[in-house]
């Protein structure tokens, strides 16, 4: 299978709004048609039955997919680097408080627990998707392969100009200051309408949540579990702006 341009992250870490801004980069397209289409359409994921392979392989280039799976399983064209690979990371404290309450909005998921429960399985790695600790070290591992892109989601909330003139760069969109700067007012505005949308819980996309959720003990635990994880890794992240 070949694919191009695929956005690859752990979930939670910022899917929704990399995804609109992935798609207003590389379409040029204006916020508020984002708003009337269905984006999911636009941006399959690759390893879900919904749409399926067969819907994907079907659409025009550039063909835009997203993913949560592991580098490890990538087709083999992205491990050939014959298409683009961007990954966004988000720190590990915001995003489990993310996916807890991603966890809880679902019908589907349902899920009940506490979130101190929620926090022990995200450290013994016993959330779906798997190990999210082995997941964002392979990906930073190919951090500077020509055809990879890593990306960490306080960044786009720091200094989003700089992230739109990498995604531009990456995808190779071709663009005056200009258009840089149009580009980079809609993507300010998808910032805006992802984060404080009324359908998500209060919250749910600032950087430094998590110290609204977090105990001082489960905070120590949370520290130790990724120190003793993530090794030597130099991988880094901003815990709050």
């Amino acid at each position: 299978m070949t694919v191009l341009e695929p956005a690859y992250w752990w979930t939670s870490t910022g899917t929704g709004l990399l995804q609109e801004v992935v798609y207003l980069v590389s379409q040029g397209a204006d916020p508020d048609e984002i708003g009337l289409m269905n984006i999911d359409e636009q941006l399959p994921v690759l390893e879900y039955p919904q749409p399926g392979l067969d819907i994907i392989k079907e659409l025009t280039s550039p063909r835009l997919i997203k993913s949560h799976l592991p580098y490890r399983f990538l087709p083999s064209d992205l491990h050939n680097g014959d298409s683009k690979v961007i990954y966004m990371a988000r720190n590990p404290k915001d995003l489990v408080v993310s996916y807890y309450q991603f966890h809880r909005s679902l019908r589907t998921m349902s899920y009940r627990g506490t979130f101190q429960e929620f926090c022990r399985r995200f450290m013994n790695d016993k959330l779906g998707y798997g190990s999210w600790f082995e997941h964002v070290q392979e990906f930073w591992e190919h951090r500077m392969d020509s055809n990879v892109l890593f990306l960490k989601y306080e960044d786009m909330h720091r200094d989003l100009v700089t992230m739109v003139e990498q995604l531009a760069r990456f995808l190779g969109v071709s663009c005056d200051k200009a258009q840089l700067e149009a580009l980079t007012e809609h993507c300010h505005q998808l910032v805006d309408q992802c984060c404080n949308a009324e359908a998500l819980p209060v919250g749910r996309g600032r950087v430094g949540l998590w110290k609204d959720i977090f105990t001082v003990s489960m905070n120590e635990k949370f520290d130790l579990v990724y120190k003793q994880k993530m090794g030597k890794c130099d991988l880094t992240f901003d815990f709050y702006l």
